[in-house]
């Protein structure tokens, strides 16, 4: 299916040179990384789709905010500006400023998890996954049936399964669950967008529960222009308050800000109660820094600020799921499987499909992620078994619903050059697709392993 390509809202001011190393130094770089993709150098990276975390290129606007921002160690004026539109876009009373998401999940999650068993989640990332394990607790996953089929259109694949989650809430006991999760959008499921019908629905099991809502905000305006697009409701109303509509629901919710406030640095908790946001003063205060910079430069604090407006500005955001509306439809035109519809950060490639004679603990998305860079230079990632790990009970390997290879787009980055260097490449690789071998893991660490693992071809 062709799609048409949406012209970037933007001219460009500013370029970085890219080299693409022949395959030969490829092939030595990528054996030198221990096979490991985020073991590489990324000047040996011609197109870098690890992540759309932090990688986004920043608006002249906040580039002049990085002179303006305040260096005070307390009351800079740039941490009264990120509040006030903080509060204005999210409706929360309380904001606190951390250097990043995974910051705001080793800030709150342990407040929310004390003396509890579980959190359960439409889906986890890898890094909420780690610090429900570290706090103790249990994750489970609880994502709506229609994602697992990459095949099957479904506006809103990222959604909780709320009839399981009442059987959970049943059977685990709702005394047992500290949290109950919104990510938006699902990432894990594909990056696929929930409706606010189904966030409201899910608070209101959580709050007939007693069990906190929390919402993982990384891309909540991503998600607010598909519920303008999907979502009869609000097709008349705007990203801001279809913001509002999904936060309404929420006590609580962590944010990187390196996603949707396009931004190299930043992260947000914001919360109603002001008991538990005393709890998270006193943790920022001991983990991040005093709580008006919360681990943060001035400069990045204010680019935040400006950057918060911008990631809502609903000519960006058409070209933005443009981008991965054009790339899924030159994939689809190649044969390649993906999860469809196409999600609103990457497009998630189902490597299960693509290389069906790897099994699960021979990682194929990892070794698709592999290939892709032997082939043209582009680093993306898995999203499979190989980044779920090992069960932390019996520490055996967990064969994860999905063998996605992520290809993350960075936001206002790559042109439709780019994206079409992508599709050919994979559909190159298609072609030799049987050819491929699995890895195995040589040496790992027991949390987020997927980041220092070293691996090895299987022969």
């Amino acid at each position: 299916m062709k799609v048409p390509y949406i012209p970037e809202p933007f001219r460009i001011k500013s370029v970085e040179p890219l080299k693409l190393l022949t395959r030969e130094e490829r092939e030595a770089k990528i054996a030198e990384a221990n096979y490991n993709v985020f073991a590489l150098a990324s000047r040996d990276v011609y197109i870098d789709l690890l992540t759309d975390s932090g990688t986004g290129a920043m608006s002249s606007a906040q580039w002049a905010g990085v002179m303006l921002g305040d260096e005070s160690y307390a009351g800079a004026d740039c941490y009264y500006r990120v509040q006030d539109n903080a509060k204005k876009i999210f409706g929360m009373p309380y904001v606190q400023l951390v250097h990043q998401g995974r910051a705001a999940e080793k800030v709150l999650l342990p407040i929310l998890l004390e003396g509890k068993k579980y959190a359960i989640a439409n889906m986890h990332f890898d890094t909420t996954r780690a610090h429900v394990e570290l706090a103790g607790a249990r994750a489970i996953d609880c994502v709506v049936p229609e994602a697992l089929d990459t095949t099957k259109y479904y506006d809103f694949k990222g959604n909780m399964d709320t009839v399981r989650l009442v059987k959970y809430i049943e059977e685990l006991g709702a005394e047992n669950i500290g949290v109950i999760i919104m990510t938006i959008t699902n990432n894990s499921a594909g990056g696929q967008p929930v409706s606010v019908a189904n966030i409201r629905e899910t608070a209101k099991i959580a709050h007939e529960h007693g069990i906190t809502f929390m919402i993982d905000a990384a891309r909540y305006a991503e998600n607010s222009y598909f519920v303008k697009e999907r979502e009869a409701e609000f097709k008349d109303a705007s990203v801001a308050e279809i913001v509002k509509a999904e936060f309404e629901c929420a006590d609580c919710f962590t944010m990187s800000a390196k996603k949707d406030a396009i931004v190299n640095m930043g992260g947000l908790i914001g919360c109603r109660d002001k008991a538990v946001f005393e709890l998270i003063k006193q943790r920022t205060i001991s983990y991040e820094g005093f709580i008006t910079y919360g681990g943060m430069s001035g400069r990045d604090i204010e680019a935040l600020a400006e950057g918060l407006e911008e990631g809502i500005d609903e000519n960006y955001l058409r070209y933005r799921i443009g981008q991965m509306q054009y790339l899924a439809g030159r994939l689809e035109e190649g044969g390649i499987p993906f999860q469809s519809p196409v999600g609103g950060h990457a497009v998630f490639v189902d490597a299960k499909k693509l290389l069906p004679h790897i099994p699960y603990y021979e990682f194929p998305a990892q070794a698709l992620a592999i290939e892709l860079y032997l082939e043209a230079g582009i680093r993306a990632c898995d999203i499979g078994s190989y980044m779920l790990g090992n069960d932390p009970d019996t520490g055996k390997q967990l064969e994860a619903d999905f063998e996605f290879t992520r290809l993350a787009i960075p936001r206002r980055v790559y042109t439709q050059a780019h994206l079409d260097v992508i599709a050919d490449a994979l559909i190159n690789i298609k072609e030799r697709a049987r050819s491929i071998k699995g890895y195995k893991i040589v040496e790992e660490p027991p949390i987020l392993r997927h980041f220092t693992a070293k691996l090895r071809p299987i022969e």
